[in-house]
Order: C-alpha cells, then structure tokens, then sequence
C-alpha cells in the first residue's frame, strides 16, 4: 500500500512538471504573447540561455504591443544589436511575483549588461512599483507600462505580460535635453563636460531644472569656465551603484565628483539634497539615474534645509532672477520630449509620435530606444 502511495505521488509530480513549460513554450501557448517569440527567434543562444535560465522574470509586451511595435518600425528585426538589448532588458534578475511588488518602489537589475547600452554594474534596472493596484514598470525617459496579466509560470521563474515596451535609458544628455533641462544642457556643454558625464558609470546626478538656473542668473552670468564646471560637479555623485531613491536617506552625506558632501534630508515624504528639493526623482540614465531639482547647489555654501519647508531654497545669497534661462542659446531642440513635473510614479510621460533609435552610452548622442513606442502603446 505505501509502494502504491509513492508511486502515485511521482505520477502527479511527473504531471505537474510537464505542465510546467520552458520560456519560448510559454509564451508561444500564451494567447497574449505568441509574437513575441518572433523576436526571440532572432536569438537562439540567448533563446537556449533563457529556456534553461532559473529565478528569473520575463516582462513580456503583449501582441498588440508587439503588432504596432512592427507597424511602426517594420525594419526594427534587421538590428539585430538593438534589438539583442531591448530584450535583455525585458528579463529581471530573480522571479517577482506581482504581489511582491508594493507601492513603494524597487529598482531591479536586468540582463542588459551590455557596455554598449549601459554602465551600470550589475545590469541596467527597471522601476517597480505599485500604482493604485496596478503593477508599473518605469524605464528610460520616465515611461511606463503596465502589467496587464501577471503571474504566468514557467520552468525558470514568472511572466508579466505588459502592454508596451520598456525603453532602454539613454545617455545624461539626451535624457536631460529630452527632460527640458536646456540650463543643464547647456552649461555642460559651455564647460565642455557633455562627454565625460555621459561616460560615468554609477553615477547620479542632482540635475538643477531651468527654473533653477534662471532664479540665480546674476550670480552664473558672469562666471568663468572653471567656476561654472566647479558648480556642475557639485551636482554629481559617482559610486558603486547609483543612488535611487530608496537608497536616500535622512541625515546621510553622498560625497560629489568635486570631493565636496551633500546631505540627504526627508521631510514629510520630500527629499532634499541641501536645501534643494528633488521635484522628479528616478529619471533613469544609460550611466545611473538623475533625480531634478528645484534650486542649485552651491559648494561654496552647504545649506540645510528648514525643518518645515515645503519648497527648495536658493543656495546663492542675494543672486537675482534673469529675464531668461541662461546657457540655453544654441542648445538643440529634442527630438523626444517628456514632462519631468508630470512623470513619476502613478504619471505617464509624453513623447513625440515617432519611434526613436537607440544610441549607445558614453559620448556619442542618444535618441530614444522605442521611447515615443511606449507612450503610444500605453492604453
């Protein structure tokens, strides 16, 4: 009797597990997701690799996702590279169910290693976060998408199909040009430091909005090279990882490419970094993230801010406002535009109507990867 008991127990198990499919077998019985394995088909070792792959998370843009994407951009399967990476960034480092995923946001890593797209250790990282009940996935160019059925099984970990595709972050400039940070823009751009701070790894950078630049314009209109590149640097952090914003926290001080420290302050759910207030925070980059900011830092004056503030304040004693943002003269206008002061969790961004093209990390330019394709394929 107990022979019988056990050898029936191994039958319902050896059930169970041929129940239970590889990745491509998953998503090709999935009436949501059969087109995807268009794509994977492009790619048979990464294929094999993922089909034997063990604790991890595919998120899978739906068909309909997958359908506009080809609809759009139906040369997209020639490249190749391009294409190897958005993939890669679309599977999560460990399985996460969506019940895991709560409204306080995690920044998980991906398999997009790739040097070419990313310089962030560990792999480039996507926002999790729940969102008024719905599971929301922040990538490059603040844009979203969301889970639409989750929880699907496989042999090596969970699917969430989504309903649009993850935008790979793309360098700090284009990301800030794309954020309307013309100032910023053009300030590293006077300073000659465009190439040097796309190439940073792990980096975060406190990025001051125009608004900012223009409220002290008296006191940057006449600086010197030098002088404008001490300040810029005040506003960088370079570390093992970049700082997110789960990771600040009250009372501690992150240490500037200067050699300068900043201090993290939290109040009534407001983070400030001296007496700046981070208006976005989590603006994912090709090197790290950029968290906006509503006033300039002054490494020449180390300001905290008041216990009751509810707004950032000027770090430069008795600066006055320009007419006009300044370093803004001869900045190129973005091909792809997103609305920082309306983006973050629980916000979608705007985006041009085109398709944009990825570029790679360092000095060289960056459009964004299937940055306007997001938006458009965000229901």
């Amino acid at each position: 009797m107990q022979l019988k008991n056990l050898t029936l127990a191994a039958l319902v198990g050896a059930a169970s597990a041929q129940q239970m499919m590889n990745l491509t077998a998953t998503l090709a019985s999935n009436n949501a997701t059969s087109n995807l394995t268009t794509f994977f088909g492009l790619f048979p070792e990464l294929t094999r690799t993922l089909d034997n792959a063990q604790n991890i998370t595919l998120l899978a843009p739906s068909n309909e996702a997958i359908g506009a994407l080809l609809e759009a951009q139906p040369e997209l399967q020639q490249e190749t590279d391009l294409l190897r990476a958005v993939l890669q960034y679309h599977v999560l480092n460990g399985t996460y169910l969506s019940s895991a995923i709560t409204n306080t946001s995690t920044f998980v890593p991906t398999l997009l290693t790739n040097q070419s797209y990313t310089n962030v250790t560990g792999g480039q990282v996507v926002q999790a976060v729940n969102v008024g009940g719905n599971v929301t996935f922040y990538s490059g160019l603040l844009q979203n998408v969301s889970v639409v059925q989750p929880d699907v099984n496989f042999t090596g970990g969970v699917i969430h199909v989504i309903d649009g595709l993850l935008t790979v972050p793309v360098n700090v400039s284009e990301t800030a040009l794309a954020a309307g940070l013309t100032s910023l823009v053009g300030a590293l751009n006077n300073t000659q430091l465009v190439g040097a701070v796309n190439g940073l790894s792990n980096v975060t950078i406190f990025a001051p909005n125009n608004a900012a630049f223009q409220n002290i314009g008296s006191a940057v209109a006449n600086l010197s090279t030098e002088e404008l590149a001490t300040i810029l640097r005040y506003h960088v952090v370079v570390g093992q990882s970049p700082l997110y914003s789960s990771t600040l926290e009250n009372g501690t001080t992150v240490t500037t490419l200067g050699g300068e420290d900043l201090t993290i302050t939290l109040i009534n759910g407001s983070v400030f970094v001296n007496s700046a207030e981070v208006a976005t925070p989590d603006v994912l980059v090709a090197g790290g993230v950029v968290h906006v900011i509503d006033n300039v830092l002054n490494p020449q004056m180390s300001m905290a801010p008041n216990a009751s503030a509810t707004t950032g304040a000027p770090a430069f004693s008795g600066a006055t406002s320009a007419s006009e943002a300044p370093f803004t003269s001869g900045v190129a206008t973005p091909t792809t535009t997103i609305n920082p002061s309306e983006a973050g969790a629980g916000a979608a961004s705007s985006t041009s109507s085109a398709l944009g093209v990825a570029m790679k990390t360092g000095a060289v330019g960056a459009a964004a990867l299937f940055g306007a394709g997001a938006a458009l394929l965000n229901y």
